[in-house]
């Protein structure tokens, strides 16, 4: 099965749970709202395309379980609560509530299950020219490398990439944002490393982003999320490419919390800090960075960690000194002075207010 959302045999969406992998490739069945809500809120699903996507699904389950309106509007204000950050999220609802609320309730729950079908394909779509835009970015940058191989006697020398928390296929529908670039380079046969930050608390790059390289066989090494730094200080990094959550009108990039560092990083050592950007992503109410409301999780994330024993079972076991206080804001704010442009499906653009409008009016290509 290709895409990491998909309509079963039960005529159910499913996806893949991913709070077992990389250990366990377990399916999650998504049967009612509950199960959405639930599936968003736990991080079963991550990613902000694919919490939208999930998001519509809930809503056109819970439309299907009963479409008055009071039902609609119960079930947006449950599905919205579960991750506020991902502006993926409200905007997937908002299409499905437009979609519906004008027919007529018995019309609505196929209405709001097309939509929820559209979304998915869209994001495949979208996905696919984010690859495609950012491929062009990068394959500049290993047009330089091949440069230097040459005059080294080398073959070649691969693109070094970093990355941080998981913006790959399992946190879309398909292709991912941040590592669509990548997965084109690579089936170009252009060689390419990618740095992968653990990403701690969650650990999505350890397991997620090292999960998916790894079954497309693209060379990778899990690094501790500090030492990013000096690998760019050392010229072992060509680039770094996230994704994001929420990029706000003038260009302030939400994302996993350690970006900011990471952009610091990079502006410190003249690398370029690319963000794969949805237009879905944008959020043109949010004036900038301070107006994103920054989601609070769980202290117990940081202060214990999951993981395989020797034994093959899942346990979770504590790391932080008993009795400590432990504070888990799930994002930060990199501001637009430290993004060298956004890559979205509709082409790159400055990570600006003016670069911004212009693709946001700007036509689908």
């Amino acid at each position: 099965m290709s895409r990491t959302l998909w309509i079963g045999d039960d005529r159910l969406p499913h996806t893949i749970d991913q709070t077992v992998l990389p250990f366990e490739r377990r399916e999650l069945v998504l049967g009612s709202l509950h199960d959405c809500e639930a599936a968003i809120r736990d991080m079963r699903v991550r990613g902000a395309p694919l919490i939208g996507a999930v998001g519509a699904y809930g809503l056109a389950l819970a439309v299907r379980a009963d479409p008055g309106d009071a039902a609609l509007r119960q079930a947006y204000e449950r599905l919205l609560a579960a991750r506020p950050t991902a502006v993926n999220l409200r905007w997937a609802l908002d299409r499905v509530v437009r979609r519906v609320a004008p027919a007529a309730p018995e019309a609505r729950a196929s209405l709001a299950w097309d939509e929820a079908g559209l979304i998915c394909d869209e994001d495949v779509a979208c996905n696919a020219k984010i690859g495609e835009h950012g491929a062009r970015l990068l394959h500049a940058l290993a047009d330089q490398r091949s440069a230097l191989a040459g005059v080294a006697g080398a073959d070649s020398i691969a693109l070094n990439l970093l990355t941080h928390c998981n913006a790959g296929r399992v946190a879309t529908i398909d292709h991912g944002t941040a590592l669509a670039p990548v997965y084109r380079l690579h089936d170009e046969g252009v060689p390419v490393h990618v740095w992968i930050d653990e990403t701690r608390p969650r650990n999505q790059g350890a397991a997620l982003t090292a999960w998916e390289l790894g079954e497309r066989g693209i060379a990778h090494t899990v690094i501790a999320d500090n030492a990013g730094g000096l690998l760019m200080m050392q010229g072992r990094v060509d680039a770094v490419i996230v994704g994001c959550d929420r990029v706000a009108a003038n260009g302030d990039v939400a994302n996993k919390i350690g970006t900011y560092l990471k952009a610091l990083a990079a502006r410190d050592n003249g690398i370029p800090f690319y963000v794969a950007c949805p237009i879905s992503s944008i959020d043109a109410n949010a004036p900038d960075g301070a107006a994103i409301r920054i989601e609070e999780r769980d202290a117990r994330e940081v202060s214990h960690v999951s993981g395989r024993l020797d034994d093959g079972t899942l346990a979770s076991v504590r790391v932080a000194a008993p009795g400590s206080a432990c504070a888990n804001p799930a994002f930060d704010i990199t501001p637009a002075r430290l993004v060298t442009v956004l890559i979205t499906e509709r082409g790159v653009c400055d990570a600006s207010a003016d670069g911004l409008r212009g693709v946001l009016q700007e036509p689908p290509r």
